[in-house]
């Protein structure tokens, strides 16, 4: 078993630490080595972090802070920080400040002129990414949604035009009636469902909106922690025949070139292909014009 290291000599500041989303031997070894060597740890649930410092035999004090008590404790660990302690913020599981409000502690103790040290490791979100076969070139971390559906259909409509990969954290139970009301206002999207993330009952639900979401209608809640990819809205198809009649009607006018361009960029087409078009056309219609004129 990994145990931290004692002899580590620790900056001052605040540590923001990522703890595993589920298999605790996905803690690094730098952050054991920070959670012994702090002074202090801010987490969500002592309960759940004291099983992660008993795994690994680290005894340093913890102290909750959490959505609902955070104004309150954030003064305790600023002074702790002022006093030139160093501290450590955790959430439950993954990533802090990722869906949780660490993010107040943070941005106060960086205008005190404090340190902020990342310890990056595991996230639901990038372990979703990963290993769900949809586009991660662009992605939109969305977090949870409402949980009356008005908001949520609202908070997803907002969502329409947007042209990348979506990430959405849900609970289980909500799962069946929130993925319904995606497939009624994202539809065409490619959506994957990753479930139990990193641990024993790991799954992975994938397809076409409506078809994941029939599944779950009939199957009902699943159960532990679940993430929502929905892929990037479907390209409509661009017939030749729409990029000729558009070339056509500006191909007199402003030449190949830019004609090309303007049609590219109408049709998401690449630029290549739709001047290749442009010359065939221009070509045709004067066969003796086979350079462009503009």
């Amino acid at each position: 078993m990994e145990v931290p290291d004692p002899q580590v000599n620790l900056a001052n500041g605040l540590f923001v630490v990522a703890t595993p989303i589920g298999n605790l031997r996905d803690v690094t070894l730098r952050a054991l080595d920070v959670l012994n060597g702090v002074d202090l740890i801010a987490c969500e649930d002592t309960r759940i972090t004291s099983r992660l410092l008993t795994r690994y035999g680290i005894n340093t004090p913890m102290v909750a802070h959490h959505e609902h008590n955070a104004a309150a404790v954030r003064p305790r660990l600023l002074g702790a920080l002022d006093a030139g302690e160093k501290v450590a913020l955790v959430s439950d599981a993954g990533t802090p400040l990722i869906s949780d409000p660490g993010y107040k502690l943070v941005r106060e103790a960086a205008a005190a002129g404090h340190r902020i040290i990342p310890v990056p490791g595991a996230s639901a979100t990038l372990a979703a990414l990963s290993a769900a076969g949809v586009p991660t070139d662009r992605f939109l971390f969305v977090g949870f949604l409402p949980e009356k559906q008005v908001a949520r259909q609202k908070a997803l409509r907002a969502l329409i035009g947007e042209d990348a990969t979506l990430v959405i954290y849900e609970s289980a139970r909500r799962l069946p009636a929130s993925i319904k009301d995606m497939a009624a206002n994202l539809p065409g999207r490619e959506v994957v469902v990753a479930r139990e993330l990193t641990k024993r009952f790991e799954e992975f639900v994938r397809g076409d909106i409506q078809e994941v979401c029939d599944h779950y209608q009939r199957a009902g809640p699943p159960k532990g922690e679940v993430v929502v990819l929905l892929g990037p809205p479907p390209v409509e198809e661009v017939s030749n025949a729409s990029v000729d009649a558009a070339l056509r009607a500006i191909l007199d006018d402003v030449g190949v070139k830019a004609a090309s361009s303007a049609v590219a960029a109408l049709t998401g087409q690449p630029k290549r292909d739709i001047y290749a078009r442009a010359l065939k056309l221009t070509k045709s219609a004067d066969p003796a014009n086979s350079t462009d004129p503009k």
